[in-house]
């Protein structure tokens, strides 16, 4: 991280173009979601800290959209989501949820077909095993 000039102490006194140039290149050469987004949680902290001119909110938008919809889904990534959501239109922002948060389809005949191929007492037993 520090070969490209962001250290934590720079995260709060860079101007707002220079971070943009800086983490833009960090992420594209290193591929560090995670690092990416801890990076721009710490900006959205400094610009509700301050009252500069520099607005830090929605800072490289399209970095935290290509992240969310089409980069593998980390930890790091389900973790800080909630942090995000004003970076996307209400469409994309249900796409990312979806993607990070999948629902597992559940079956009702197999459902079914379990239950009319056991007793209720085998069904006892496995309870109270």
């Amino acid at each position: 991280m520090e070969e490209y000039g962001l250290t934590r102490q720079k995260l709060f006194t860079l101007k707002r173009g220079t971070l943009e140039k800086r983490l833009r290149t960090y992420y594209y050469e290193t591929k560090n979601e995670k690092a990416t987004i801890e990076m721009l949680i710490a900006l959205q902290v400094r610009d509700e800290l301050t009252s500069e001119a520099d607005n830090f909110s929605h800072m490289l938008r399209s970095v935290v959209s290509r992240i969310f919809l089409h980069r593998r889904t980390t930890k790091a990534m389900r973790r800080f989501y909630h942090y995000f959501t004003e970076y996307f239109s209400e469409k994309d922002w249900q796409s990312s949820v979806t993607k990070l948060f999948p629902v597992l389809t559940y079956n009702e005949e197999t459902a079914e077909e379990f239950v009319s191929q056991t007793s209720g007492e085998d069904i006892l037993r496995v309870a109270e095993s």
